[in-house]
């Protein structure tokens, strides 16, 4: 049984074993903004307090994760100065079920095919299920974007947490894990795109009416809300790859599905 593919290929199996502390948890998150091109090599850190609000844990934790992430030559951490992005390739880690670069080899037809067949379903269940706590997380989630002002970064660092907490409302922990590293398809076109005029104040509307949605546990309203905000994610990511000449110029993956 040495060497066996199955023991080696299943890191979540022996993960779930492990007590993970509060620090391993945000460490994990940090670093899968990084994974997914959210946060670049060279990029301060927003500070401690505001992670620890978007993130919903204690300044000293996020300060431990950071203490992690430096000791793995993630971040960089200097005295006097915000801790920043170090120069490092994560593309390979495994953000739920795939990396990045797995998803990203698909074309983005394929992608938004999959969101609409899934995600709707997936948000529409959390209509349904979602709790109270969950609601709370998301109006803080919403306040904390609304005073990002115009930092895409920010914004996004935001709206993964917010993405995510709707998924694990579902009930499904499978299809949250999936639909999240369908999330993170062009990350990289999705920071550029919000940094466009009026594309974070447009975000945010769309997301107020998600959570306005969801408060009245109306399934319905949630997915029209959701497959508008998708259509938008969509359009937007098209556009940024015929700017950069890569659309319909799938990869890997991709290339083979079509």
């Amino acid at each position: 049984m040495n060497g066996s593919p199955i023991l080696t290929q299943m890191p979540k199996i022996g993960r779930s074993l492990e007590r993970r502390t509060a620090r391993d948890v945000i460490a994990d998150k940090l670093m899968v903004l990084v994974a997914t091109n959210m946060l670049h090599p060279g990029d301060e850190l927003p500070g401690e307090r505001e992670l620890a609000n978007v993130l919903h844990v204690s300044r000293e934790t996020v300060r431990g994760a950071i203490q992690t992430l430096a000791a793995r030559g993630i971040i960089e951490v200097s005295q006097g100065s915000r801790s920043r992005v170090a120069n490092v390739d994560l593309s390979d880690v495994t953000v739920t079920i795939a990396s990045p670069n797995a998803i990203d080899s698909y074309d983005l037809e394929a992608v938004h095919a999959a969101r609409l067949h899934i995600e709707l379903k997936v948000v529409g269940d959390a209509a349904e299920n979602i709790d109270e706590d969950t609601l709370r997380k998301l109006e803080s989630l919403l306040e904390a974007q609304r005073l990002g002002g115009g930092d895409a970064m920010r914004f996004l660092i935001c709206d993964r947490e917010f993405h995510v907490a709707i998924y694990r409302a579902c009930g499904n922990p499978l299809l949250s894990d999936f639909v999240t590293d369908l999330y993170t398809y062009m990350m990289n076109y999705r920071r550029s795109a919000m940094s466009r005029p009026g594309a974070i104040d447009a975000s945010y509307k769309d997301h107020s009416e998600i959570v306005a949605a969801l408060a009245r546990r109306d399934r319905e309203a949630v997915v029209a809300a959701f497959r508008h905000h998708l259509m938008r994610i969509y359009e937007t990511t098209k556009e940024l790859l015929v700017e950069h000449g890569r659309a319909e110029k799938p990869t890997g993956k991709g290339e083979k599905t079509r």
